[in-house]
């Protein structure tokens, strides 16, 4: 079993988003809305889903565009999605995954910033910085 790096997964998601003319804004929402779903479901394999939840997250307001967009990122290799058909249940879905990786994600750009091994560095100086909000 592969390890999904999760930052690699969605970099290629974006990248695969980029060239598929096929999808538009409301697509794209519902994805992030799933990915976002998956990721408090810790990531797991297959998770639940709630219309209404989803279609919060996603911004989109019509019961029909919802299911229109599922179906197509279903067909599209985006998801697989196991529609219940219960409201108390809740349908399953599995993230197809874009991300597999053993190791650390390796900043592909060519820069003079990092090491001369290509991986990208943080700087952990003043990471627990407190920021003040004046207003």
């Amino acid at each position: 079993m592969q390890e999904t790096n999760y930052i690699k997964h969605l970099n290629n998601v974006f990248l695969k988003i980029e060239k598929d003319s096929r999808l538009n804004p409301s697509h794209i929402s519902l994805y992030i809305a799933l990915f976002r779903v998956w990721n408090s479901n810790r990531f797991a394999e297959v998770f639940y889903i709630y219309r209404d939840e989803v279609m919060l997250f996603s911004k989109i307001g019509s019961k029909t565009t919802y299911h229109r967009c599922i179906r197509d990122l279903s067909n599209w290799n985006y998801i697989i999605y196991f529609p219940s058909h219960n409201p108390f249940k809740g349908s399953q879905v599995k993230l197809i995954n874009f991300g597999t990786s053993t190791g650390q994600v390796v900043y592909q750009h060519n820069t003079n910033i990092g090491t001369s091994s290509g991986q990208a560095l943080v700087s952990n100086i003043n990471i627990n910085k407190h920021i003040v909000n004046k207003y």
